[in-house]
């Protein structure tokens, strides 16, 4: 499944959504995001019951600003709705491959 961009129209309503969504903030400047580009999209193309979406940090400055992103890439995870995760930083494939077990496991408390 292709990644999706996600712009301040509708993170809102993709992040709050049922099911897994995993949001790649980056920029094209940033090399730490290029690296960790191909291995999102890839993990994209394996768990098409995920949704994969990206936030161009440039583009969405007022959303990153509004999520507090403060350096990147930063990786967010939501499942049915709910922020599970969220870390700065460069993933290879088996950490992101660990990661996406590690939510598909996790049951958010009810609220």
């Amino acid at each position: 499944m292709a990644t999706v961009e996600l712009t301040t129209d509708n993170f809102e309503q993709t992040a709050l959504q049922k099911g897994i969504v995993l949001v790649d903030f980056w920029a094209d400047w940033c090399g730490p995001c290029q690296r960790f580009s191909p291995i999102f999209d890839a993990a994209s193309d394996a768990n098409d019951d995920i949704t994969f979406g990206k936030v161009d940090t440039e583009a969405q400055q007022q959303l990153a600003a509004s999520l507090e992103i403060q350096a990147i890439p930063t990786l967010m995870a939501f499942k049915d709705g709910k922020l599970i995760y969220r870390n700065a930083g460069l993933l290879n494939r088996q950490a992101l491959d660990a990661l996406i077990s590690q939510v598909r496991d996790f049951e958010p408390a009810n609220a």
